[in-house]
């Protein structure tokens, strides 16, 4: 699933005529780079949500045939649902019963998710989140055995602890999350919440892991701010490059 619904505040004033989802890094809209990414790694089908200027998104991948591949669009007409409302209204989606990607449309990276993939078949936990060591305004903690144990504000202070734990690791989310469709049962929140905060009432009672790709690149393009740079960046020239070759 790829999350597109948002309102880009960030990126204004670009987003007042244009969905987050579509504002170009380097001449390549986010979210036919999201696609591609995906695809590159064998995925052939995508649920994406939309809420704010969604009619462009639909008639983008429309223009495009879907990029080659089946996807379908999580309608948010009333309310943003958030990352975990939203992901919980495209619930029905994920009827296999195997576990399934979650990412945001605003990150480049070469994260490699045959590898994310296989971490979590092998440790079986409820959700595993990609992390990278890197300046950010906010870092989950996770045990020496690198489970979630509770979040931090870099800015404030403020510590949320799921359980009692000693965190011997502090590291940036990566918004790239592999998780078991066994959550879905376990979600009690209704209309619009967070992902962060739902695996912290879970990890309570439950195994979620973190994933560390110190050596991925990973780059955040939801502010204005770093627009500039990014569209000068060698190191997205490379990772679009390597993502969009057919696949």
């Amino acid at each position: 699933m790829i999350l597109a619904a948002g309102k880009g505040t960030r990126l204004l004033p670009l987003t007042e005529s244009l969905p987050k989802a579509l504002v170009k890094v380097q001449n390549v809209p986010l979210l036919q780079h999201c696609i591609m990414y995906f695809r590159f790694f064998g995925i052939r089908e995508i649920i994406i949500n939309v809420h704010h200027m969604a009619d462009q998104i639909i008639s983008f991948l429309a223009d495009h045939d879907n990029f080659g591949i089946h996807i379908e669009i999580s309608h948010e007409h009333e309310e943003l649902l958030d990352t975990g409302g939203g992901l919980q209204k495209a619930r029905w989606f994920f009827n296999d019963g195997k576990p399934f990607f979650l990412a945001t449309s605003d990150v480049i990276t070469n994260l490699n998710l045959d590898l994310l993939y296989n971490y979590h078949i092998k440790n079986k936990p409820l959700a595993t989140l990609a992390v990278k060591k890197r300046q950010s305004t906010r870092d989950l903690l996770f045990d020496e055995k690198y489970n979630l144990c509770g979040w931090q504000s870099n800015i404030s202070g403020e510590t949320r602890m799921a359980r009692d734990a000693n965190p011997s690791h502090q590291i940036a989310f990566s918004t790239i999350h592999m998780i078991d469709p066994a959550l879905f049962d376990l979600v009690i929140e209704q209309g619009a919440f967070s992902m962060t905060d739902l695996y912290l009432r879970l990890a309570k009672d439950h195994v979620i892991k973190g994933y560390e790709h110190n050596d991925s690149l990973w780059f955040e393009c939801g502010r204005i701010k770093n627009l500039e740079k990014l569209n000068k960046s060698k190191e997205i020239q490379h990772i679009y490059r390597h993502f969009h070759t057919i696949s």
